[in-house]
């Protein structure tokens, strides 16, 4: 006879769940040692159940909190035999091609959660390392051919056993980077979270029972797959295709299916893989594709392994979105947020009441370090940096946030920065070029620049929508490039969007332009109050006012 349980319990139990996972969160955030983690957020926790399927999460990057799961998954498959996973193991994997995801900066940590001698649960993390070895310093190389030029790879191994260090392993990890001081701070941050989650999760297996707690996973996995389906139902059952070249001269192309079971995402037709550093994982493609089908189908409540189970995404092994080994990986989150916003815009040029005009889309990763010229000691950043949103039916787009691929993470503080960095951070403000105008406008992208204080620096970059700006909506106009300029102390400059290892030398500039949004619907439509807010505010000048609002011709009309 089958045991039945209170649903009140299992409501709990899964609330329960949540509560854990921010905790690890928190636990992470305020033990990281690098502001990359402790401010930017950079990072994602989890608890997944024991075949490796997404129970809880904690904030941080939604594409990360994607990328736990299928870590599980990996080391499961790796370590299939009976006593390969006991009590107080803790594993490790970076490498893409062995459940790490994304690239050899972004390191998971985890460990399995056993209650009566059986693994009920796992509890998981992931964050940005700063360096982690490779051919330049930062580890992401835009002139890496293959994954051995960009780090030390960490293809799921074990990190402890029965809760005891493995001390070689530290010391191979220790060795290969640049920063090894930070990457030991970083690694124990991520320990300690997933004690966390062990901790609590335990508590609340002692406290239900393991039956009630098993059942809680399974129904909450199950009420996920309910949700996405009753949205399904409610959307247009029909093939949606876009082809879209990129700032590379590459086509990528899509075609999503949706009926009222499935949302089917085919990657088929795509360039073969990158030889570059430009490539995303087939588990990659798979979390974009999610991130897209949780913005449709349920942006406001659950998210869990059974809420993508309707999901199916088809790829090509050898192409950009399933490359084969050694495919470099480095830059993989300009293709990923490429692949983000393809889906969106193929949807939402066919659903406009339901997705908004193209944003800044990019991750518009900056990368910069060399010797900090008051300590000595080498320091070594990457700065996600802020853009706009596109407008929508309803509404302006946001301003000045990162893109959805990068959720809710924040942009580092300019005390931060100058205090532990080499450099000074001369200004930080909204990009006033043009761009974005609309009936609803698009939101306005950053100016950001930091000014280097020693000699010999170095400067990475690869920024997308560089080349083609976002994309409007019903009339709107496009939004503007994301691009960096270089102001040399000669009075030079220089614009990049993909440049790697640039040297720069004391009081150089490196000025951070991020787009505007696109805009949504027609700009003489736009009210003439929200025109005169955007001039009082100092979103337009008066000049753009006129020129794409028709503003002077709209007031004699009213007089």
């Amino acid at each position: 006879m089958k045991e039945s349980y209170d649903p009140i319990t299992t409501e709990i139990i899964q609330s329960s769940l949540q509560a854990a996972a921010d905790e690890m969160f928190a636990a992470m955030r305020r033990t990281a040692m690098s502001a990359i983690i402790y401010e930017v957020l950079d990072m994602g926790t989890a608890i997944c159940t024991k075949d490796g399927e997404l129970a809880s999460s904690g904030a941080g990057i939604p594409a990360f909190v994607g990328m736990l799961d299928k870590a599980v998954k990996r080391i499961n498959e790796k370590f299939d035999k009976p006593g390969d996973i006991k009590e107080g193991d803790i594993f490790t994997t970076n490498d893409p091609f062995n459940g790490g995801v994304t690239h050899l900066n972004d390191v998971i940590v985890l460990m399995p959660i056993f209650a009566e001698g059986e693994i009920v649960c796992w509890s998981a993390n992931i964050a940005h390392w700063n360096d982690i070895g490779g051919m330049i310093p930062g580890s992401m190389s835009i002139d890496a051919t293959e994954i051995f030029q960009e780090g030390l790879q960490l293809p799921g191994i074990k990190l402890f056993s029965r809760g005891e260090p493995i001390q070689s392993v530290f010391d191979i990890l220790e060795a290969n980077s640049r920063m090894p001081d930070f990457l030991k701070g970083d690694l124990w941050a991520g320990i300690a979270s997933i004690r966390a989650g062990e901790r609590r999760v335990l508590e609340i297996v002692n406290k239900y029972g393991k039956g009630a707690f098993l059942h809680a996973l399974e129904e909450y996995m199950n009420y996920g797959e309910r949700v996405t389906l009753s949205a399904l139902k409610n959307l247009p059952h029909e093939k949606f295709t876009l082809s879209e070249e990129q700032d590379s001269g590459q086509v990528y192309t899509v075609t999503i299916e949706i009926t009222e079971t499935e949302f089917i995402v085919d990657l088929l037709d795509n360039p073969d893989q990158d030889k570059g550093p430009f490539n995303i994982s087939r588990d990659s493609a798979v979390t974009s594709s999610q991130l897209i089908l949780k913005s449709l189908t349920s942006t406001d409540t659950i998210c869990n392994g059974g809420t993508f189970r309707p999901l199916t995404v088809k790829t090509r092994e050898g192409s950009v979105f399933h490359p084969h080994r050694p495919a470099a990986m480095g830059i993989y989150y300009e293709v990923d947020v490429r692949l983000y916003d393809l889906i969106w815009r193929a949807l939402a040029e066919k659903m406009p009441e339901r997705l908004p005009a193209g944003g800044f889309a990019s991750i518009c990763g900056t990368l910069f370090g060399g010797i900090h010229p008051d300590t000595g000691r080498q320091y070594s950043i990457i700065e996600p940096e802020l853009g706009g949103w596109g407008g929508s039916c309803r509404a302006d787009g946001n301003p000045a946030i990162f893109s959805g691929f990068h959720g809710e993470t924040y942009n580092c503080p300019a005390e931060i920065n100058e205090a532990r960095n080499g450099l000074l951070v001369d200004r930080m403000s909204l990009n006033e070029e043009e761009g974005g105008e609309g009936k609803y406008r698009g939101g306005k992208g950053v100016c950001i620049e930091y000014r280097i204080r020693s000699d010999n620096a170095w400067f990475t970059a690869a920024y997308t929508r560089s080349k083609f700006p976002p994309w409007p909506l019903k009339g709107g106009r496009h939004g503007s490039p994301n691009y960096v300029e270089i102001l040399r102390t000669d009075g030079s400059r220089e614009r990049h969007s993909v440049v790697n290892a640039l040297t720069l030398n004391t009081d150089d500039v490196i000025r951070v332009m991020t787009g505007n949004g696109a805009g949504y619907g027609n700009p003489e439509e736009r009210d003439i109050e929200l025109i005169k807010d955007d001039l009082k505010n100092g979103y337009i000048t008066e000049e753009q006012a006129n020129k794409y609002y028709k503003l002077h011709k709209r007031v004699k009309v009213e007089h």
